[in-house]
Formats: structure tokens, sequence, C-alpha cells
């Protein structure tokens, strides 16, 4: 059974999307590094105490951490979407096979094959 190229597509770009929101709402691509970077929540008072500073402190530390977990899967999605109409998609990359039908219907911007999961 061939890969139906428009519904791994489809998925694609629903995820990216979905990726793209969580990501801008705690962070921002920083157009020089190409990074996405972590935004401090918004002060809703003037005033800060010393919890207040290290809650606001936590929240960043967590907003980081989480843009950088979804960042990999953001690259590997935009990856895909540049690859879809080459004849590349669906290949993988360490042994150039094709990566099998349940991996990609899983994982539409899967790299690699089975074999070669953890590379």
């Amino acid at each position: 059974m061939p890969i139906d190229k428009n519904k791994i597509k489809e998925k694609l770009e629903k995820e990216r999307d979905i990726l793209l929101v969580q990501m801008g709402d705690m962070g921002k691509l920083n157009p020089v590094t190409g990074e996405w970077e972590a935004i401090p929540e918004e002060r809703t008072s003037q005033e800060s105490d010393q919890n207040d500073m290290a809650d606001r402190f936590e929240d960043f530390e967590e907003r980081s951490s989480m843009i950088r977990d979804l960042e990999p899967r953001l690259n590997n999605i935009l990856l895909a979407l540049k690859k879809i109409g080459k004849d590349s998609f669906g290949k993988c990359e360490v042994c150039g096979k094709d990566i099998e039908l349940t991996r990609l219907e899983a994982n539409p911007a899967a790299r690699t094959c089975k074999k070669h999961l953890e590379n």
C-alpha cells in the first residue's frame, strides 16, 4: 500500500499549527538565532515579593523546559513538510530504505526506519 502523502501532509500541518500555538503561548522565535526562547509570564502587579519572584522564575524555567522538549518535534515536522514533495520523504536517513508505513502513520515526521530508531 503506497503512502498517502496528502493525508500525511495534513497531519503534519495540523500538528505544526498546534505546536506553534503552544510554543507561542510560552515563548517567541528569535529571528537572529532561529531558536525558540521562553518569555516570562506577564506581571499583574508592580510589587513583587520573594515568593512572587520565585514563582515567576519557576514558571519561566518550566516554559523553557517545555520549549526545549517541543522545539525538536517542530523542527522534525518542518523538515518532513519540506521533504514531502521529494523522493527523500519516507526514506530512512540512516540506511535509505523505506520507513515502515505503520511508523509513518504513527509519526509522520519520522526520519528513520524502526531498525534505526535510536540514531
